[in-house]
């Protein structure tokens, strides 16, 4: 089995710093994209790596991190400060990949672009989660996977593609071979009832959960 190197990549978007979230993020080798370097502190990480084109980053948070590894970039560039760190983050060998900061926030460009940057990754094999600390999103690719969640969460999944042969355990609605087109809503607004197990055919999905909204009990 092939070990799971994981890197925490932190955004500019806003963040939850949740006990769940400490738990998740424990042990995770870390980037940061330029202003997401405001996560670090109240995380209590030491970002091995800190990249972007420092527009989001006033001169008192650079000072505070003062020998942190630095590349810096242009501000007219072809790709994101977030996408820019993610490529670092494969580089020095990640196969999986927390985007903190991802969600939520004035930037619903950007929010969707991390979801579909994320399901991307997922095709090409490597796992991400997306957080905001309050709301997480969970790559979705063919094959089984098991999603920790507490009862009662409310979530949606959202298929980026046609979905073949989809299940949906653990779950106040549950899916059994569901060919789920894309563009339906047929998954949105779902509730756990423990932890979540998912199969796919075939297809490309984000599993949207907010695990602190408890409205579904």
């Amino acid at each position: 089995m092939t070990q799971k190197t994981t890197f925490l990549i932190l955004l500019g978007g806003s963040l939850e710093k949740t006990a769940r979230l400490r738990g998740q993020i424990d042990g995770a080798r870390v980037i940061a994209a330029d202003g997401g370097m405001f996560h670090a502190h109240d995380l209590s990480v030491q970002p091995e790596l800190w990249v972007g084109d420092f527009d989001s980053s006033p001169a008192s948070l650079q000072q505070n991190w003062p020998g942190t590894p630095r590349k810096d970039f242009p501000a007219e560039k072809n790709a994101t400060d977030g996408e820019i760190a993610v490529d670092e983050a494969l580089a020095l060998g990640a196969n999986r990949i927390i985007l903190a900061g991802a969600l939520g926030g004035e930037r619903s460009d950007h929010a969707f672009f991390h979801m579909a940057l994320a399901c991307r990754l997922k095709s090409e094999g490597t796992d991400v989660l997306l957080t905001s600390g309050v709301e997480e999103g969970w790559t979705l690719g063919p094959g089984s996977q098991t999603i920790d969640l507490p009862p009662a969460s409310m979530f949606s999944i959202l298929n980026f593609s046609d979905v073949s042969s989809l299940d949906v355990e653990g779950v106040r609605y549950p899916l059994k071979e569901f060919h789920l087109p894309f563009g339906s809503s047929r998954t949105i607004s779902n509730v756990t009832e423990g932890p979540v197990s998912v199969r796919l055919g075939s297809g490309t999905a984000l599993l949207l959960a907010r695990p602190f909204d408890l409205s579904g009990t």
